[in-house]
């Protein structure tokens, strides 16, 4: 039977890689680690949208809304803890578990007219990065190799097909890449290094699977690229200038609200995944996580 929501293959999707990471780059990935993320962030979201659910009730005098809105989706929680089972590493179980409750916690937190604007995936790693002292993430954990960046861009490629966000990828890889080309060319280095810094594996996932989320990025497409292009100049600077690793998930955690004033500026309908998802159950649904 063929899957009839898009989250099902984002779920796909990375439970692939996530398997493929484990079997060909030999990760030191605990399976509980796993575990203990996926059902954190599905706890959290099934506590949190009954919450907000009972909360509307109450606000509505008890008067009864289509109950298929009432019911939390999890498919966006278990993108989320798939995001953070991907990119995020710990040597105890509490930190993941307080990054993915952070993560889904952030959805119905930090919300402008019923549309977060942080990816939760991200902002449950950063949380984790700032608030435990044995949490990191590994951008070079995928290596160079050639057949990754294949995997990604085809399997990336049709997700964006089908919502509609190829523009967000575009421009920031198309900016990122001309900024380190520039930067090479003053440095007069070979084109080797360029190459070299752009052949990365984690970052054809951050910009295929989580800068994509179509529920917590700008609405409008000017938005969206302008936006896309804010991250990937200050990823620039933050990695060859402060010299920071990690540098896309620190831009786009930095510059996320951005994007509530960039939905004021250009006025375009939002998201949906389908119709029928504004409900309760499906505040704050988010894309990998990103991005989820």
């Amino acid at each position: 039977m063929l899957l009839t929501d898009i989250r099902d293959y984002q779920i796909l999707f990375l439970g692939l890689f996530l398997v493929l990471g484990i079997g060909t780059r030999d990760w030191t990935l605990r399976p509980e680690l796993i575990g203990v993320a996926i059902a954190t962030c599905l706890a959290t979201q099934w506590i949190l949208s009954l919450v907000i659910s009972h909360w509307s009730l109450a606000n509505n005098k008890g008067q009864m809304t289509n109950d298929k809105k009432q019911m939390p989706n999890l498919r966006s929680a278990l993108i989320t803890s798939l995001g953070l089972s991907l990119l995020l590493r710990a040597d105890h179980w509490t930190t993941m578990a307080i990054a993915a409750a952070i993560a889904i916690a952030s959805k119905f937190i930090f919300q402008v007219g019923d549309k977060h604007f942080f990816n939760p995936a991200n902002f449950g790693i950063i949380s984790a990065l700032i608030l435990t002292p044995d949490a990191w993430v590994s951008p070079g954990q995928w290596g160079e190799e050639w057949w990754y960046g294949l995997l990604f861009l085809g399997t990336g490629g049709m997700i964006l097909q089908r919502v509609g966000r190829w523009d967000t990828t575009a421009a920031f890889l198309g900016s990122y890449s001309l900024l380190e080309a520039i930067r090479n060319f003053w440095l007069g280095w070979t084109w080797d290094v360029y190459w070299h810094r752009l052949m990365s594996g984690s970052l054809l996932l951050f910009a295929l699977f989580m800068i994509t989320d179509p529920r917590s990025i700008p609405n409008s497409r000017i938005g969206r690229v302008v936006w896309a292009v804010c991250i990937a100049g200050l990823t620039f600077i933050l990695r060859n200038y402060f010299f920071v690793s990690t540098a896309v998930f620190w831009a786009l955690f930095a510059l996320a609200p951005l994007s509530i004033l960039l939905d004021i500026l250009w006025l375009a309908p939002r998201f949906a995944w389908r119709e029928g998802d504004e409900g309760a159950g499906e505040a704050g649904e988010e894309f990998l996580t990103q991005h989820s």
